[in-house]
């Protein structure tokens, strides 16, 4: 027989509740919690981001608001600042990764994602970090020429992005090699020795493997320069519709010291409209700023965002909001950032990106009058002002250090027909 004693009792009483405590919370507790410590630690990255099922960005008649700067995501200072300025936050955070310096990081994307943004990366095919200094020899590093990526030279490279953002579990959008219509980058078609055929086989080649990765959740956006000299068919450049979902184009009102007046459309309508002659793509301004060397940053702003809703095929902007030659930044002029508040307080800009929407991929297209070749005569090399050169500067970003730099070279010449000649007045660029 077995003497109860209190001391007995207490403890049978003791093991019953640790028993039922096992058995009824135990199995509440995450796995990841429980092996490392930290639940609150472990838990909130993946508690963010959560996908979304079925819910299209931007939504059917909306447009998104964007920015980029020249700290990417390691530094969200300058977007805070822009969000308190412009009274909201945007929707789209656009920022580089070069090929020679940047590996995937899930971290800087995921940071992105976790404040509400999609994020679209520049990527680039170079190094950033060795860019020549003379303008003429800005995109010369013929490591990266195009048919160095059609060959193969980076393929390891290309796969451990695609695998990468096929783990991240929802969409983000990819912005390759843009601006390929200009000079000032080793992929341009005025540099290295590429050919106009290479680009669109380069792309095809990167966007192939990402496919046999599996990597599908990409919005793949090609991204030209507006048209800035002699060669204005950028159909030869376009991929096709079966490799590109967005497209983007680059533009921005005004040049270092000099401030002739252009507003939104007559510095984006003629390129918009050789576009539309071979793609019905929804389109992303994927780079603009303008200076106020003149005082008419805030008119410009005004005007950009009392002619968008016209653009019915435009689904996005994204602002250059940083300084590097002109500064660019709408937060450093009151009137200007006033002038954003209140173009961003049209309800077509309100809604929120949440991780696992789907991109809008059709858009109704605008009826306008015809613009182009067509309308007339080509224009001249651009001038004083005019917003037809490549894209402001951006400043470094943290990384390691490259080992290896390029042998100075005269500038290649442009291998295209008809042979553009780039202007001599172009400031520095994104």
């Amino acid at each position: 027989m077995i003497r109860l004693t209190i001391p007995k009792v207490l403890a049978v009483l003791l093991c019953a509740a640790l028993g039922g405590y096992v058995f009824l919370f135990g199995p509440r507790l995450p796995v990841s919690a429980a092996r490392s410590g930290n639940p609150a630690h472990s838990l909130a990255p993946r508690s963010t981001l959560r996908p979304v099922v079925h819910a299209v960005f931007p939504p059917a008649g909306k447009k998104f608001i964007g920015i980029m700067n020249g700290h990417g995501a390691y530094n969200f200072s300058a977007l805070d600042t822009f969000t308190k300025a412009v009274g909201q936050g945007p929707q789209v955070y656009e920022f580089p990764q070069g090929w020679a310096v940047n590996q995937f990081n899930r971290g800087v994307i995921e940071a992105v994602a976790r404040r509400g943004m999609l994020p679209m990366i520049s990527w680039e095919p170079w190094n950033y970090l060795l860019e020549p200094k003379a303008d003429a020899l800005r995109g010369y590093q013929p490591a990266y020429r195009l048919s160095n990526i059609i060959d193969g030279e980076y393929d390891s490279y290309i796969r451990s992005w695609a695998e990468g953002v096929k783990s991240l579990g929802f969409t983000i959008a990819i912005r390759f090699a843009h601006e390929m219509n200009g000079y000032w980058y080793p992929w341009s078609i005025f540099a290295n020795g590429n050919k106009v055929s290479q680009y669109v086989r380069a792309w095809r080649h990167v966007h192939n493997i990402f496919t046999e990765v599996g990597a599908t959740n990409v919005i793949w956006v090609w991204s030209p320069n507006i048209i800035w000299n002699s060669f204005t068919d950028l159909a030869k450049l376009y991929p096709g519709n079966a490799y590109v979902d967005w497209i983007g184009l680059s533009g921005y009102y005004g040049t270092p010291g000099m401030g002739n007046y252009e507003d939104f459309d007559s510095i984006f309508d003629r390129t918009i409209a050789d576009l539309r002659t071979f793609t019905d793509k929804p389109l992303v301004i994927t780079e603009t700023g303008a200076t106020n060397v003149s005082g008419l940053m805030a008119q410009w702003v005004t005007s950009m965002f009392e002619e968008l809703p016209a653009h019915t095929d435009i689904i996005g902007v994204i602002w250059y909001e940083d300084s590097d030659v002109i500064d660019w930044r709408v937060t450093d002029v009151p009137a200007a950032a006033a002038a954003f508040r209140r173009g961003v307080a049209n309800p077509i800009y309100h809604f929120a990106w949440k991780p696992g929407m789907v991109p809008l991929l059709d858009v109704p297209l605008p009826a306008r009058e015809p613009v182009g070749p067509d309308a007339g005569p080509s224009p001249p090399a651009p001038t004083a002002g005019t917003t037809t050169s490549p894209a402001p500067g951006r400043t470094s970003r943290p990384s390691p250090r490259p080992s290896v730099s390029p042998s100075p070279s005269p500038r290649p010449s442009p291998s295209p027909s008809p042979s553009p000649s780039p202007s001599s007045h172009s400031p520095a660029r994104a």
